[in-house]
């Protein structure tokens, strides 16, 4: 059975360019059968049959002369959001594999009294995530996270951290799985991901903080923010109707 490298494998069979090949298995839009293909060095039969999914686009869902808000879809990251909206500049970030709402801000003057709402912890963020395991009463996680820096940022509960504080409420549970409701007070990179593996019950999909089962996607959404006078909430998508 002849193998190579699975970038390589699909460049071929797409007739697209190597890099381009491997962009697409690295933002998680590449599936063989039903089973997303991660590693887009690894070794794969070279009659493996592709499926590439659509890249969904990044909606704007308001604007006014303070504030952008969008939907952003998983597989995108905040990058690729300010390269749309040139003018505006992030309030904050959502990770490229999770979903939902997201501000910019149009002016300096609102930019800066925002980012104070954030440091008051004033800020409202609601969350869902569908988790390995049965959870069956609300959590609260209060466990501080360090984050190091590279060409991947990874986090962890450490005492040199910064403070985090998360609280999960189970919404529905199905065989081994449920879905949480995820409040958090605080921002930390990767902040809901760490805290949720740190107890046990790591989020699907989430093959960076140790998720088993398998998923087409990070099962992690933004669901509402409110801060100011402004709140805006986007329904979840259909994956996590059926988890």
């Amino acid at each position: 059975m002849k193998q190579d490298k699975a970038y390589k494998v699909l460049a071929k069979q797409e007739g697209i360019s190597n890099s381009k090949a491997k962009d697409l298995i690295d933002d998680g839009l590449v599936f063989v059968g039903d089973k997303k293909l991660r590693i887009a060095r690894g070794m794969i039969n070279v009659n493996s049959t592709f499926k590439i999914v659509k890249r969904a686009d990044i909606k704007k869902i308001f604007e006014d002369e303070n504030i952008i808000v969008v939907n952003k879809p998983n597989s995108v990251t905040s990058e690729s959001v300010i390269q749309k909206f040139k003018d505006a500049s992030l309030l904050h970030r959502l990770d490229k594999d999770t979903s939902g709402v997201m501000v910019l801000t149009k002016n300096e003057e609102f930019r800066l009294k925002a980012i104070g709402e954030f440091k008051q912890k004033r800020v409202y963020k609601e969350y869902v995530a569908v988790v390995e395991g049965r959870i069956v009463e609300e959590v609260k996680i209060d466990q501080p996270i360090e984050t190091k820096k590279g060409s991947v940022a990874r986090s962890f509960i450490s005492l040199k951290g910064k403070d985090a504080l998360t609280t999960v409420s189970p919404i529905a549970m199905i065989g081994k799985k449920t879905k949480l409701k995820v409040i958090i007070d605080t921002g930390r990179t990767h902040q809901i991901r760490v805290h949720l593996s740190s107890i046990g019950y790591p989020i699907l999909g989430d093959d960076t903080y140790g998720s088993g089962m398998r998923a087409k996607r990070l099962m992690l959404h933004s669901k509402k923010i409110s801060f100011l006078d402004y709140s805006f909430e986007v329904k979840e998508p259909k994956e996590f109707e059926n988890f």
